[in-house]
């Protein structure tokens, strides 16, 4: 069901109509984040699917491992045995699984033509197609058609989920897709907007809105729900 922003009555949501101060904000506080900057889709894609459920540092290593065996694309990864794989990627954890996913979706991937074929496929059906394969859920479909295949398609993760909880209230229950709706109506449509604005919140959740917040420091302590009551 959709999620109605509309009402002064709709609280929280009729906050979120400054979405985009909260935007400027952050920017404000941590310049431009050019995420992935010169990096190829095919690094994207693959570092999409390895970085789940670990730490960016252990899927760098992982990725150096496979640029260093030539096998940083999806056709190499397509075409290469399944032991081979989960020796370059074990530093990212799980490596028999997202070994076996990784080869499964770039076999998928070359058996319909190739990266740049798949990605010229309009977001609505690239979604859906990504999201048949196993290894992909949303957070990771969301990912590869922003930064890898310039879709204009917000990405949810658990750190967005924990900043729209306390700056605005919005239960952390609240399904992806139904989170995503409300950001995406708050700000305008943009791939580079999409793109910085969830580099900042990441930043934000590093920094100050951890799991044990740094209230007192954090830049958007007079905009914060969280930050201006009690539990705070």
């Amino acid at each position: 069901m959709p999620v109605r922003l509309a009402g002064k009555n709709a609280s929280p949501y009729a906050r979120l109509g400054n979405l985009k101060v909260l935007y400027l904000k952050l920017k404000s506080e941590f310049g431009f984040l050019d995420w992935w900057p010169g990096e190829t889709p095919d690094k994207i894609l693959i570092g999409a699917v390895l970085t789940q459920n670990t730490a960016w540092k252990n899927v760098e290593k992982a990725i150096s491992n496979l640029e260093k065996a030539g096998m940083l694309s999806v056709c190499a990864i397509a075409g290469a045995e399944n032991k081979t794989i989960e020796a370059e990627i074990r530093p990212s954890g799980f490596y028999r699984q997202k070994a076996a996913h990784l080869k499964g979706i770039c076999m998928h991937i070359e058996e319909n033509g190739g990266l740049s074929r798949f990605f010229r496929k309009d977001a609505h059906e690239l979604r859906l197609e990504l999201m048949a394969l196993n290894g992909i859920g949303n957070e990771t479909a969301d990912s590869i058609l922003l930064y890898a295949a310039g879709k204009p398609v917000f990405v949810i993760d658990a750190y967005t989920k924990r900043i729209m909880s306390r700056v605005y209230g919005i239960s952390e229950r609240l399904g992806y897709l139904s989170l995503q709706q409300i950001i995406t109506n708050g700000i305008e449509k943009s791939i580079p907007l999409y793109k910085d604005f969830h580099a900042q919140l990441v930043e934000l959740a590093k920094r100050y809105c951890r799991k044990k917040p740094l209230c007192g420091e954090c830049p958007l302590r007079g905009f914060c729900l969280y930050a201006n009551s009690s539990r705070a």
